[in-house]
């Protein structure tokens, strides 16, 4: 008799479009795990476009993997055979290859109650030839792999169209070593992508901080480059749908990869550098692919207004009778037109993210937008119809002060008095739904030395924004968690011992109180240490074409409250990454 998961999985491939079922005989098989749920992996667009990507090879059969729904978590998986797949409910142990796409650090924990389930020992070094190789890609991955070290044969670090292809390709013609060792030592001679933590050995100073990142065998390269899909790669679009998913059986497109806005805070702003765009003929027979699916389509991008001709691509949805959404919208980038197709399409709420109350503060973490542009898109906005309006707010930033918290209660009340204002008249006024995140360093931004504050610090700034702002009428306000701000910072910044205490509070079932007071290393080392500006970080040896003296300029021009121009592609070498050969500008 099936069990409840398998019953589930049943019902849910048989709502899907889409999905790649093949006969394994022959065929490499590749288990694709995402450490989330099935709502929210299956709206992840980088999970479809690696699925797709695997599932076009004939010698290749993908089948997924999803961490169980919060009802189900519970239960044990049916029980004997541990976590199944979505497409033949073939167990986790049975592929030749288990691939999990990582996209934030706090399911990392997920993974390993994966594994767990799917009857893999955790540690790497525990597995040998009858097991599967376990890989780990994603851009949290190639941020800083180091906490996972412990748990993952190999990370391949780079945008899936890039290094999937050149990988698969050489591991189909390795696959046959007997010895995983030599497999992976020879992989990771061949693909420049291809990290194998077991191949480097960490050594440590005195006082804790780690020297350096070695090699451990011969011909094995010290830095890892980051592969990027080149210019002109094809955009990814949504390659299966279902209604389960959390937002609907909207097909995804994606607008462009990267941004030039070159925020100090964004990994994503420096790690997918050069920022890259598609042509509007592209998009909009990406567009029409998609409303020959779905009516309903999702527009992606890191500032979807941005996107060169978004406002035609838009009119094109909605002018065939499709409705779309937006990930996200700049302040000094929001037009009418696009506003007006966005009330078109029946969307209720809108999203900008001033991120900081104070233009200072806006000018530190090089934000390139003024109370002007704000009040400018509030006004547009409540001129086109009575939106919800999301606003995005981090606090804990870099020299924030009493007077920058202060900052981001007076500015909501003041694009509070623009909404009312220009809505007078009309009797209906949208409500403003505040977001507020505790800041967290990330690697590779100008903000990696920079220590996060204490869980106490982020409490008492949000004490202050609900004190003041909960008596407001219109006004919603919502914080994230500030311990697990903590623990993502932990997993964001710390190196191959952080994995120690992801180990222990696994064995202590979650209670990461506990893990930190039987761990051998304070994570407060990792969290709350001012790092040097020459120290060996945990993530150096990951090349991203990014010169670390560009970084260490922008931090100190964030400490002075200096902006620095925003990114253009091939014109100038500041960063490294388009490597113009003479001629670029920066500053001094």
């Amino acid at each position: 008799m099936e069990g409840k998961s398998t019953l589930r999985l049943r019902e849910r491939l048989a709502r899907e479009r889409g999905a790649v079922t093949k006969e394994w005989g022959g065929r490499l098989s590749v288990a694709l795990a995402y450490p989330n749920t099935y709502r929210l992996g299956m709206s992840n667009l980088g999970f479809q476009v690696v699925y797709d990507l695997l599932n076009r090879d004939e010698q290749i059969v993908c089948e997924r993997f999803f961490y169980p729904d919060e009802p189900e978590t519970s239960l044990p998986p049916d029980r004997g055979k541990g976590l199944l797949s979505m497409e033949s409910l073939s167990p986790l142990a049975r592929f030749d290859l288990v691939a999990f796409s990582l996209s934030f650090e706090n399911d990392y924990p997920h993974v390993l109650h994966m594994l767990e389930w799917g009857h893999l020992p955790l540690r790497r070094e525990d597995r040998d030839e009858s097991h599967p190789m376990v890989l780990a890609g994603g851009v949290t991955m190639f941020l800083n792999p180091e906490p996972l070290a412990l748990f993952f044969d190999a990370f391949l670090l780079g945008e899936a169209e890039a290094v999937l292809p050149r990988f698969m390709e050489a591991f189909q013609r390795s696959r046959d070593s007997r010895d995983r060792t030599e497999l992976l030592a020879g992989l990771a001679r061949e693909v420049p992508s291809f990290y194998v933590p077991s191949l480097y050995r960490p050594l440590y100073r005195p006082d804790g901080i780690l020297e350096s990142l070695v090699p451990a065998a011969s011909g094995i390269p010290e830095r890892i480059r980051v592969e990027r899909a080149a210019p002109g790669y094809r955009p990814a679009v949504s390659v299966m749908t279902t209604p389960e998913a959390e937002f609907g059986e909207k097909v995804l497109v994606e607008l462009g990869r990267g941004c030039g806005r070159s925020c100090r805070f964004c990994a994503a702003g420096y790690v997918y550098r050069p920022p890259r765009t598609h042509g509007e003929a592209e998009l909009s027979a990406c567009v029409d692919r998609a409303l020959s699916i779905t009516p309903e389509v999702g527009l992606l991008s890191a500032a979807v207004s941005d996107t060169p001709g978004i406002e035609n691509l838009t009119a094109r949805i909605v002018d065939r009778g499709g409705r779309f959404s937006v990930s996200s919208l700049r302040a000094d980038s929001l037009g009418p037109r696009l506003l007006e197709h966005l009330k078109q399409a029946g969307q209720k709420s809108v999203a900008i993210a001033p991120e900081a109350g104070t233009e200072r503060l806006r000018r530190v973490i090089n934000k390139h937008i003024t109370e002007e542009d704000i009040f400018r898109a509030v006004r547009l906005i409540a001129a086109t119809r009575a939106f919800t309006l999301r606003l995005y707010f981090m606090i804990g930033l870099p020299t924030e002060t009493r007077e920058d918290v202060d900052g981001i209660v007076d500015l909501v009340k003041r694009i509070r008095h623009h909404m009312v204002a220009e809505s007078r008249g009309r009797g209906t006024i949208g409500r403003i739904r505040l977001s507020v995140n505790g800041f967290v360093p990330k690697a590779f931004t100008p903000f990696q030395w920079v220590p996060m504050e204490t869980v106490d610090q982020l409490k008492a700034k949000q004490k202050v924004l609900r004190k003041a702002l909960l008596k407001e009428g219109g006004i919603d306000v919502a914080f994230d968690v500030a311990r697990w701000a903590y623990v993502q910072a932990l997993l964001s910044l710390g190196d191959r011992r952080a994995g120690n205490i992801l180990l222990l509070a696994h064995r202590f079932h979650g209670d990461w109180k506990k893990a930190f007071r039987h761990s051998d290393v304070n994570p407060d080392f990792f969290v709350h240490r001012p790092k040097a500006l020459d120290e060996c970080l945990p993530w150096d040896h990951i090349d991203h074409g990014i010169r670390k003296e560009h970084l260490i300029r922008e931090f100190r021009l964030a400490l002075r409250a200096k902006e620095s121009p925003e990114c253009v592609v091939g014109a100038c070498d500041r960063c490294g990454v388009c490597g113009k050969p003479e001629g670029g500008t920066d500053i001094p």
